[in-house]
């Protein structure tokens, strides 16, 4: 008898032990150590569930077992707690710190960046690719002619409401909030620097934005961009056409070409300044910030002309008169005609 209760109290105190040292593992993971590698959990506003969130914990071998997540998940009502976006997970975060991470909608913000865009389309990709909603989502709210008016601008010069940078966002913006988003960026782009030096282009904010595309296609020497901008403000000044090669390929449809011929000027598109006097009716891509502030800075100068020097540096020759830059283009010709550029 004596030894019967002496064996029930050995398992009665190895119940205890194993029950205590069960708590003590379950706790250790409530507080610390519970993810065992950082990553990045997405969890979307449609379908995102708890099975999902634990899915991806174990896919990307975040955490070792789920076995204390599970537990504290029940006693804390967190499986119906789960909310949307995408969040950063450090190694070594207690399961108390996910719970209150996710539950608390606590996201890790996307740093969205875009530049070197030439469509909507092509920018409706771009962020596509970093946020929740798809491209084909983006696309169909940015190509909305009743949206581009609500936002005060036309199908045409869209395009220029959208300031070329890196911001921080939700992932799950929606387009619609993305959109807000850029018009307030846009604004407050338009600062009373910016607004002062506006003045002395002439020029609305949207007509500097398209002729700041122009300009950003020209030369990729950010210190030449004010003088191409005065060149082509002083043509604005006295009617001149701008006969930019720029426009032509966009009216082409052709970015790539290397050489503007006589029968790509004679295309007939209301964005070839060769065949239509003045600015096009909106940008021919997304210039970049330097541009605009290259316009809004141009350089005060007599030059009515420029050519691409001939030794395909990028940079130009620029001209006062028609003889001189007449010169000039014969110099840049014989060199595509040496290098076989047709």
């Amino acid at each position: 008898m004596k030894k019967s209760i002496k064996v029930i109290s050995i398992l009665v105190v190895a119940g205890f032990i194993l029950a205590a040292c069960a708590m003590g593992v379950l706790y250790k993971y409530r507080y610390t150590d519970f993810i065992v590698k950082s990553g990045t959990i997405h969890i979307p506003s449609e379908g995102g569930s708890y099975a999902m969130l634990c899915d991806s914990l174990m896919e990307k071998e975040m955490a070792k077992t789920l076995t204390a997540f599970e537990w504290f998940a029940n006693l804390r009502g967190f499986k119906n707690n789960i909310k949307a976006g995408r969040y950063e997970l450090k190694e070594g975060m207690s399961i108390n710190a996910v719970f209150n991470r996710i539950g608390s909608g606590s996201q890790s913000a996307v740093q969205l960046t875009f530049n070197n865009i030439r469509t909507l389309p092509q920018l409706a990709g771009r962020i596509g690719d970093q946020l929740e909603a798809d491209s084909l989502s983006f696309l169909n709210y940015l190509l909305c002619d009743t949206v581009a008016e609500h936002y005060g601008f036309d199908a045409k010069n869209f395009i220029g409401m959208f300031i070329p940078n890196t911001y921080e966002v939700w992932w799950t913006t929606t387009p619609k909030a993305f959109t807000d988003r850029m018009k307030r960026e846009y604004d407050n782009f338009w600062n009373e620097e910016r607004q002062a030096k506006l003045k002395r282009t002439g020029l609305s904010r949207q007509q500097v934005i398209t002729l700041a595309a122009i300009v950003d296609e020209e030369t990729n020497a950010t210190e030449e961009m004010p003088t191409i901008a005065g060149v082509y403000i002083n043509r604005l000044r006295i009617g001149m056409p701008l006969q930019a090669d720029p426009t032509v390929k966009f009216a082409v449809g052709d970015f790539t070409l290397r050489r503007v011929l006589i029968r790509h000027t004679k295309t007939d598109s209301p964005y070839n300044t060769y065949m239509h006097q003045g600015l096009p009716p909106g940008p021919i891509c997304m210039p970049s910030v330097s541009a605009i502030d290259a316009v809004l800075n141009y350089s005060d100068h007599k030059y009515l002309y420029f050519c691409a020097k001939e030794d395909f540096s990028g940079r130009h020759n620029f001209a006062r008169t028609l003889a001189e830059h007449n010169r000039n283009a014969r110099a840049y010709a014989a060199a595509l005609n040496k290098a076989n550029i047709k």
